[in-house]
């Protein structure tokens, strides 16, 4: 913990994101990961494969974010 914190301290500047404005809470992040991948996945009777799951989560972050373009980009790529 003492090493990660040293390697990082130049970047752990929780003052000057606070004034700026800047939200350095996990909670966006897992209220998102609840709410796009959670609630989409775990609905009753639903089962998926690994790769449906995430191909349907991709999907899903593309609805708040307008990048439908790289998902499909991403999809004939693959």
């Amino acid at each position: 913990m003492r090493e990660y914190i040293r390697k990082n301290l130049d970047r752990m500047r929780y003052g000057e994101f606070h004034a700026a404005g800047l939200c350095t809470s996990t909670a966006v992040v897992e209220s998102g990961c609840k709410r796009f991948v959670g609630l989409r996945l775990k609905n009753g009777g639903m089962f998926w494969t690994v790769s449906g799951a995430n191909a349907i989560i991709a999907l899903c972050c593309c609805l708040p974010s307008h990048r439908f373009e790289d998902f499909w980009e991403q999809r004939a790529a693959a």
